[in-house]
């Protein structure tokens, strides 16, 4: 990244990002404001990472827009070009379908992610464990923790190969399970 348009349309992500997720909490005690969970994955890969790529960058920030959020596919494109509406489609889950059956399909289909995708779901996981790790859901016993991070790690696992710091970065958050 490293033109003013760069920055620009990142700077015009984060605003659409926090304007759709306005009203949304996490499920932590403090109910956190929602749009600090896609800042932290730009934060991960550019300052952890050193991804520098405007659309991995922008497509973290906008990764849970379609699927938690009145953003559709279309407007995504519209606003923010193909690439970057690809890669946040390719990381959006069917809200349509039961939980579990999304949870099988995020590891059943992590090995066909484009590298952009992979990057952007490598600091998803990232951050989750850390939110778990820090300041869990309220509502989640121990069990409840130690089985998202099993699941996390299948599908870690099958995106293995995309990016090795931010694989090590995963590998050390997962090392710190609860219990």
């Amino acid at each position: 990244m490293n033109t003013r348009t760069d920055l620009g349309l990142l700077f015009s992500a984060l605003a659409f990002a926090a304007h759709k997720h306005r009203a949304q909490r996490r499920k932590d005690k403090d109910a956190s404001p929602y749009i600090n969970h896609p800042i932290a994955l730009a934060d991960v890969l550019a300052n952890e990472g050193g991804v520098d790529d405007p659309v991995v960058l922008c497509a973290a920030v906008l990764h849970d827009t379609i699927e938690d959020t009145e953003t559709t596919g279309e407007e995504l494109q519209e606003r923010f070009g193909r690439e970057i509406a690809e890669v946040v489609m390719e990381v959006t889950d069917d809200k349509n379908l039961d939980k579990a059956e999304r949870k099988a399909l995020q590891v059943a289909h992590a090995h066909k992610l484009s590298r952009r995708a992979r990057l952007v779901k490598l600091a998803d996981k990232i951050s989750n464990l850390r939110d778990i790790a820090s300041n869990p859901p309220a509502a989640w016993p121990l069990e409840r923790k130690q089985e998202y991070y099993e699941w996390a790690k299948r599908v870690i696992d099958g995106l293995r190969g995309a990016h090795a710091e931010l694989e090590r970065i995963f590998d050390q958050e997962y090392a710190r399970k609860p219990g």
